[in-house]
């Protein structure tokens, strides 16, 4: 008890509350407030070692999960994963009460009625314009209104809002900003709580926190309902790998079940959008969208637009789809709308607002100008619309911290152009709890609730996700930029029952197939299958080069000319330098670690997790977690030059990796198209790449050591001496390496595989005829059928080689998006 004690007085030992804010964890009076009480009893149990242990826990899931986001401007196109950070937990929960919680979830279902009526008002009727209740200039001065979408069935449709709250010195919560555009976070908050509850699993059931599974549901039903079949087909329309939370649009298609696209993958026919699969366009019912709505049709909004697909307002207009949020939903965003709300609250539900806002001045009114002018000094100026004004980016900024010219030039620019800009009321925000050197310490946070529109009415996620900020000023504006995020616990008094989104026995529709593959998809995990192919190869000719670097009691005939051969292969697919005075070891060195040189391990393990990353909903966490191993490993610290042996096991180890990926997609993988492709590309590149190997070492003349080498690059040595008691010879081995269809890494085995898995992709016509890729396979299986080992030669394998290469091409022409510009980056060039 006595140890308990001094824990707990270590954890709160110097805890401060700042002054005039509201703290979560402690009243006025200097007592824990109660909610917390069970939280700061489990860890006053555990040691510092043991709560560094449970903390790891929750940090490993976030990375090993691959939990991401992006800041703005941090980009870089050629490596999409580069300008990723890691989600930055905090690993202390806000705690409410679940009394407290239902005055939040009315308040918010309450906001979100009330703009969901104002949005249906907006692109309809227009009382509250013409009544006079919102300036009409709040309305068509914000870049979010689309006119197209006037009188357009659902055009302002509201499926999932936000809110971002903030707690005053009094205790009330206050609405700091709506999200009505493409609000995210119910992903993060998801993660959350996962890492969190596995971090303190019995803390989590003892303090019978509300679970979320049950909002997602009702999330996931309210999409259902707006679709006009049965079983609607739901897509998650994302901007793409390089946008800010793309790892939560994966995440959630994946948790969800609903299909990732981008709007490359979509089309219009017969007023309907349509899905490019590998099986012709299959019909879309409802998109959830992830990009802002002037982005979604280039045709009646912005012609500059590349995210989304020509004609879809049309589509709205005629009912043939559902956009959620509707793609005018971002107009009730603004700032300038916040001061207007109460009375149009009181308008369109007859009541007063739950949650008010923070106090809010437009300065398109002359008064209200006068007021924000008049208190300067005293306000947080901000854009009245996105982008319209405020500080450096358009972010609010304190204007009595400005100095004397930049505030000078401020008040002019509100003169002279005021609707740009509001005046707001600085709300100092309330503290939590944060974990910091063995101690626990004050930090300003807000608060991000979520509502989902369902059959029911509009539910409210029990919880959400906090921001929490590093500055230790608790002024709302410092909170532009949370640095940390954590999950909120709302506590029940009753044990609270697990919820699932699987559904329940009676309602299970029993299917065998996955579902439509979209073409992009389809493209990115054939190429990803090349690439690991590719890395596997360059991995074996450098393991092959050290080896017999490292082994120098052997003096085999013609070991010199195998290690030129080797070099030679390395430096024909730009995995290496080459050039006279480059010793082997350095050149193994640099095909195993440097990134510049595209052919490298290294080089190729990137691009093959930048194509996973396009397609991470696809893949299972294990598989994620091998790449980033695999990366990790190939990876070397500034500086640092391994010597012979020590590439020789980094290169032994990064094959293991591939190995267990190569186990996870045989035996875990569905045999579905997505696996299909998968395969195909591995197939068709480790084809090309036996090939490339017997053409290098399998010559007329060549000597043992050389054979000897081909067969350790197709791992085929146990089975060649099994069959063959003499050393290694021509014919032979040129039959195990390119004609036995048992042996796994010869190409007729390839060339089976592929003949197998083409034969089973879909056909856009019903006519009998075979398709271009069907062709070749058939044709690449005759060849090697009836080919002889004693009459191949390096003409005849390059022959294979380049119908591999072809039918590589076929399968793209067929099943995969055409760009005006084809990807001969990824081509590797005939060595």
């Amino acid at each position: 008890m006595r140890v308990r004690t001094e824990r707990r007085n270590a954890l709160l030992g110097g805890y401060r509350p700042l002054a005039g804010a509201y703290d979560e964890l402690m009243a006025p009076d200097g007592t824990v407030r109660p909610q917390w009480e069970p939280f700061l009893a489990e860890w006053s149990s555990l040691s510092q070692d043991e709560l560094g242990q449970r903390f790891g826990l929750a940090d490993r899931h976030v990375r090993d999960t691959g939990v991401s986001y992006r800041v703005h401007g941090d980009l870089d196109e050629r490596d999409p994963l580069a300008g990723e950070r890691p989600w930055p937990l905090s690993h202390v929960p806000l705690v409410l009460t679940g009394a407290e919680w239902q005055t939040i979830a009315a308040g918010v279902a309450q906001r979100a009625q009330l703009l969901s009526a104002l949005l249906d008002d907006i692109y309809g009727k227009g009382a509250t314009i013409g009544e006079g209740l919102l300036p009409a200039a709040v309305v068509s001065g914000s870049p979010d209104y689309l006119r197209p979408l006037q009188g357009a069935p659902s055009g302002g449709a509201l499926q999932l809002y936000a809110a971002d709250l903030g707690r005053g010195p009094d205790g009330r919560w206050w609405v700091l900003g709506d999200r009505t555009q493409a609000p995210s976070g119910t992903g993060y908050a998801l993660e959350n709580r996962l890492a969190l509850a596995r971090a303190f699993p019995d803390l989590f059931r003892t303090m019978n926190v509300e679970r979320l599974a049950a909002f997602f549901q009702s999330f996931r039903a309210g999409l259902v309902s707006r679709s006009r079949r049965v079983e609607p087909r739901i897509c998650l329309l994302t901007p793409g790998p390089l946008n800010e939370s793309y790892f939560e649009q994966a995440y959630l298609a994946r948790y969800l079940g609903f299909l990732l696209v981008e709007g490359g993958d979509l089309m219009m026919r017969d007023g309907r959008v349509h899905v490019r699969t590998i099986a012709g366009p299959k019909r879309a019912d409802v998109i959830w969208r992830r990009i802002d709505g002037d982005f979604a049709d280039p045709l009646e909004l912005n012609a500059r637009s590349a995210l989304g697909v020509a004609g879809l307002v049309e589509a709205v207009r005629q009912g043939n789809v559902h956009i959620a949020n509707g793609l005018g939903s971002g107009v009730v965003e603004s700032r300038a709308l916040l001061g207007f709300l109460p009375r149009i609250g009181q308008k369109l539900l007859d009541e007063a607002l739950i949650l008010p806002n923070v106090a809010t001045w437009w300065c398109g009114q002359a008064r209200e100008r006068e007021i924000v002018l008049d208190r300067l000094d005293e306000m947080s100026i901000a854009p009245a619309f996105r982008s319209a004004g405020g500080g450096r980016d358009g972010q609010p900024v304190l204007a009595g911290e400005l100095d004397r010219p930049e505030r000078e030039a401020l008040r002019a620019r509100i003169a002279a152009r005021g609707m740009d800009y509001v005046g707001q009321e600085v709300v100092r925000l309330s503290t939590m709890p944060v974990y910091e050197n063995g101690h626990l310490r004050p930090h300003p946070v807000t608060l991000r609730v979520f509502a989902a529109a369902t059959p029911d009415g509009w539910k409210v996620m029990p919880g959400g996700f906090c921001r929490i900020s590093d500055d230790a000023d608790a002024r709302a504006v410092i909170m532009r930029s949370g640095v940390r995020s954590s999950d909120v616990w709302v506590i029940s008094d009753a044990p609270v029952e697990p919820m699932s989104l699987l559904p329940t026995a009676d309602r299970i529709s029993i299917r065998r197939v996955v579902g439509t593959l979209p073409s992009r998809a389809a493209d990115n995990l054939f190429w990803l299958g090349r690439y690991l192919e590719r890395t596997e190869a360059t991995l074996r000719l450098v393991r092959a080069l050290l080896g017999r670097l490292l082994d120098a009691d052997d003096a085999s005939p013609g070991r010199s000319d195998t290690l030129r051969r080797l070099v030679n292969l390395l430096t024909a697919w730009g995995a290496a330098p080459g050039g006279k005075g480059q010793s082997p070891a350095l050149q193994a060195a640099v095909a195993l670690h440097d990134v510049e040189h595209y052919g490298s391990a290294h080089a190729t393990v990137r691009e093959a997790r930048r194509t996973a990353s396009v397609i991470r909903e696809r893949l299972s966490v294990d598989a994620w977690r091998l790449f980033g191993d695999l990366q990790g490993q190939l990876t070397l610290e500034p500086g640092l030059q391994p010597s012979e042996g020590e590439a020789y096991e980094i290169a032994d180890r990064a094959l293991k990796s591939l190995a267990a990926f190569s186990g996870l997609s045989q035996e875990n993988m569905v045999r579905g198209a997505g696996w299909r492709f998968l395969d195909i590309g591995r197939r068709i590149e480790r084809g090309i790449a036996t090939c490339r190997f017997a053409r290098h070492f399998a010559e007329a003349t060549a000597p043992t050591d050389g054979l000897d080498a081909l067969l350790d690059l197709t791992d085929s040595q146990i089975t060649y001496r099994s069959r063959y008691l003499l050393g290694a010879s021509l014919q032979p081995v040129l039959d195990l390496v390119m004609l036995d269809p048992y042996n796994p890494r010869s190409v007729a085995f390839q060339i089976d595989r592929l003949e197998t898995e083409i034969a089973q992709l879909p056909s856009l016509a019903d006519d009998g005829m075979l398709e271009a890729p069907r062709r070749l396979a058939l044709k690449l299986a005759t060849e090697c059928r009836t080919a002889e080992a004693g009459r191949l030669d390096r003409t005849s394998i390059l022959l294979f080689e380049q119908l591999l290469m072809g039918l590589s091409s076929a399968v793209a022409d067929r099943y995969f998006l055409q760009s005006a510009a084809p990807e001969t980056s990824r081509m590797m060039g005939i060595a």
